[in-house]
């Protein structure tokens, strides 16, 4: 049997960890290849790290033909729900494939759109372009949109997480994303190191954890408005000494209770970073 590997497929989900690839060598050898690859034709869609092993130790495997794939943009598609059902997949992969999956589907009804319009124009002239625009048309009809509450909702993550891990992936210097993934840095937290230039991002993932909460502390604490001015009366021009006093005490007290606010916003933060840590570990 011939068997096709294609590079770009092989590596459009995240391989696993070298602790995720030696726990399944050790269930192969030990329990068999249970389950068959997929294929598409000769091409392998599913089952790359599988094949591998099974090569490696000559261990029989069994296949299956998909047979409902009729492009690469199908292929991709059901390489991203087979994925996004798996347990063991983290929310920034989820939030990843969702999004990927919003682009090809976005775009696949674009191009049917303009083939409907084209159609009823009468624009190409090809026989039997009626029938290909009614069924592009049906396409268009069948999909939902993909809004942004349908991208969070098949990632099973919140909106505002789905926001973070769209701003990582345009502006998080490799690195940074590296430590997403492997769980260094919460998405919380990557979110906001990824506002900093590249150099800064390098900086902080070379300085491990630690540095990494720093830097995402300092991003958010920079982001707060600046302190405003006690919003207290002036003293009159002809104040006596007592009532100068009782406005000093007045300026005094309102800048203590704005203290106050700023401390309690610390807490949140360093509540959070605490919990990020935690979940990270």
């Amino acid at each position: 049997m011939t068997i096709t590997i294609n590079d770009d497929l092989r590596a459009y989900i995240d391989p696993l960890t070298p602790d995720e690839y030696a726990a399944l060598e050790r269930s192969l050898l030990a329990e068999g290849c249970r389950d068959a690859l997929v294929l598409w034709g000769d091409l392998l869609v599913d089952g790359h790290n599988r094949y591998g092993i099974c090569q490696k130790h000559g261990i029989p495997f069994n296949t299956m033909q998909n047979t409902t794939f009729k492009s690469m943009d199908d292929v991709h598609l059901w390489m991203i729900d087979n994925h996004l059902g798996r347990r063991s997949v983290s929310d920034f992969q989820r939030g990843v494939l969702a999004l990927r999956k919003k682009e090809i589907v976005s775009a696949r009804l674009a191009q049917a759109k303009i083939r409907k319009s084209a159609a009823d124009d009468g624009a190409t002239g090809v026989e039997g372009e009626p029938a290909a625009a009614a069924a592009s048309q049906a396409a268009v009809e069948s999909e939902p949109p993909w809004t942004r509450d349908v991208v969070a909702r098949a990632a099973r993550v919140s909106n505002a997480t789905l926001n973070q891990i769209e701003k990582i992936q345009k502006t998080a210097a490799p690195e940074l994303v590296g430590a997403v993934k492997s769980g260094v840095i919460s998405i919380n937290a990557a979110a906001a190191v990824a506002s900093l230039p590249s150099d800064k991002q390098v900086a902080a993932v070379a300085g491990g954890k630690k540095e990494l909460r720093e830097a995402a502390r300092q991003v958010r604490e920079a982001r707060q408005p600046a302190k405003p001015k006690p919003d207290v009366e002036a003293p009159p021009e002809d104040a006596t000494p007592d009532q100068l006093e009782i406005h000093r005490l007045t300026v005094l007290v309102a800048e203590l209770k704005d203290e106050r606010d700023q401390l309690k916003k610390k807490v949140q933060h360093l509540t959070i970073a605490l919990s990020e840590a935690r979940g990270s570990e």
